[in-house]
């Protein structure tokens, strides 16, 4: 049997294995047949990364493709980012020629705190006293002019009105 068929049933099966284990996962993500992103952490924790696998033709016999391009990932250090690549592509070479997605994705769970440890926590700090120059004094609770909602009905009518207007300009126009 070809190898491109063999990858090709073996991905079959990865992936209604993947679909079946992640049913109802928010973590997990299928963004094709071949890719899928998991997220690993809580939304909100500053140490949550987001992995992406993508399966090239001959996958598993070969290396899948293993990003944290995402932009979930763009407060962790790029130092990170590649020490936690460096650490999955040797699983990947401990696994390659079997249905690794699924290891992947645990392997990061269970090594999340390892992985990140020397990520520095990003906490956000407000500044309380704010100074304005040159501005008049303003009262904190006026409340801006809301621009006003047109309905659907309303936005066809003015558009209506807008389109004969311009071809009532073109008729005189060419009239002159």
């Amino acid at each position: 049997m070809p190898r491109a068929m063999a990858a090709n049933e073996d991905q079959e099966m990865e992936l209604e294995a993947l679909r079946s284990i992640y049913e109802g996962d928010g973590c997990f993500r299928e963004l094709s047949p071949v890719s899928f992103q998991y997220r690993i952490g809580e939304n909100g924790d500053p140490k949550a990364f987001l992995i992406e696998v993508s399966w090239p033709e001959t996958y598993p016999q070969t290396a899948p493709v293993i990003s944290m391009d995402a932009f979930f990932n763009n407060t962790i250090s790029s130092a990170i980012k590649r020490s936690i690549l460096d650490k999955l592509m040797v699983e990947v070479e401990a696994n390659l020629g079997t249905a690794m997605t699924y290891t992947l994705f645990e392997y990061a769970k269970d090594n999340k705190e390892l992985f990140m440890e020397n990520q520095p926590v990003n906490t956000v700090t407000s500044v309380s006293n704010s100074i304005a120059i040159g501005t008049p004094d303003v009262p904190a609770n006026k409340k801006k002019d809301k621009k006003e909602q047109l309905s659907k009905t309303q936005k066809r009518k003015l558009a209506d009105k807008t389109e004969i207007d311009v071809v009532q300009k073109m008729e005189m126009a060419v009239r002159k």
